[in-house]
């Protein structure tokens, strides 16, 4: 078989993983040859491509970023878009594409396979709220990154009787902050699923400087939302991506303020930003990236279309992409359940206590 295969939507550790392990597998036990297509969609509707052979894929294991690059291109916001990426499809001789990608990227490639192209996705989403499976690569390096920034900000906190606030990704779900927050021992997480009272929030911290502790570590999802005084996201841009995202950020500087103003404790703000996307993807995510590119070839060569890999406890599966894109995975209750137990009821700390 000929295959595609585009990486789609924003970049994350794990990609290069998925390339390799689709184009090994693809090459080693089916015969296969492989297209890459460059920035995502884009690549797609322009033509623009490149040899995926063994040659291409050595070494990019521990790489970050993707070898293929990406955009957020939308061929659905081009009035001929849909169809010249099955014409383009028609001319390079594919005979089914795998599209790495979030919901964006899948929701593109659901549109194509109901336009009769074969299409077999790949979740990737470092925000982790894809829905239909457990798990989505690049997650995990991301806690890692910014769990080490947490504890990295403790010792300065400490030192300088500081409130720190970190601000991390997480549009519309908060998994990477109640990770990050719970493995780094934040005193304070707030996430998108739960609106937040700054008033709480400010009381909070008084009471842990009453009882001794005259520092605090607050987590922050981008995608955070006040309950009252700060209602809205925060954007950096209110310029539309071509998928109707703005740009989010800017949370964690307005509540450094509105923390400081409120209890008079000096508060400083850290945002994490791309750093959480960079550099070489963690062990789990090498392994999970690379379970995916084989479980992506195997559906592939099974006659599956229309469908995308996914995580379900420690098995690889098969799920229709429809079911993939039905909602926003959140938080789980259980796990903010979690980082609640770890709070006194009152927002107060038992002395010798705390983070």
């Amino acid at each position: 078989m000929k295959i595609g295969v585009l990486t789609g939507g924003g970049d994350c550790p794990g990609l290069n993983a998925v390339i390799r392990a689709a184009v090994r597998k693809g090459i080693f036990h089916y015969g296969d040859q492989f297209v890459g297509f460059l920035e995502g969609w884009r690549g797609v509707v322009d033509n623009r491509t490149m040899e995926l052979d063994l040659q291409a894929v050595a070494g990019i294991l521990p790489r970050g970023g993707t070898i293929l690059r990406t955009s957020r291109t939308n061929p659905g916001k081009r009035p001929d878009g849909l169809d010249r990426c099955i014409e383009m499809l028609r001319q390079n001789g594919i005979d089914v594409l795998i599209a790495i990608g979030g919901d964006d990227t899948q929701s593109v490639a659901l549109k194509l396979h109901e336009r009769g192209a074969r299409i077999v996705g790949v979740p990737k989403t470092i925000d982790n709220d894809l829905s239909g499976t457990d798990f989505c690569f690049g997650f995990d390096t991301a806690v890692s990154i910014a769990t080490e920034a947490i504890d990295r900000v403790h010792t300065t906190a400490e030192a300088h009787n500081r409130v720190m606030v970190v601000e991390v990704m997480g549009r519309d779900s908060g998994w990477i902050a109640i990770y990050s927050g719970i493995a780094g021992g934040a005193d304070v997480i707030l996430i998108p699923e739960h609106p937040f009272d700054i008033d709480d929030i400010a009381e909070r911290l008084r009471q842990r400087h009453t009882r001794g502790r005259y520092f605090s570590i607050v987590v922050v999802a981008e995608g955070a939302r006040a309950s009252k005084e700060l209602a809205s996201q925060h954007v950096t841009s209110s310029k539309l991506d071509e998928f109707g995202h703005v740009r989010l950020g800017g949370i964690g500087n307005e509540l450094a303020a509105e923390i400081e103003q409120r209890t008079g404790f000096e508060t400083r703000a850290v945002v994490l930003g791309h750093i959480q996307r960079g550099g070489s993807p963690t062990a789990f995510d090498r392994v999970l990236a690379t379970r995916y590119g084989i479980g992506a070839i195997d559906m592939v060569h099974a006659g599956e279309s229309g469908c995308m890999v996914a995580l379900r406890g420690t098995r690889i599966i098969s799920v229709p992409m429809a079911e993939a894109l039905g909602k926003t995975r959140v938080v789980d209750e259980d796990l903010i359940r979690v980082a609640e137990g770890l709070q006194h009821p009152t927002g107060e700390e038992v002395a010798g206590s705390g983070s």
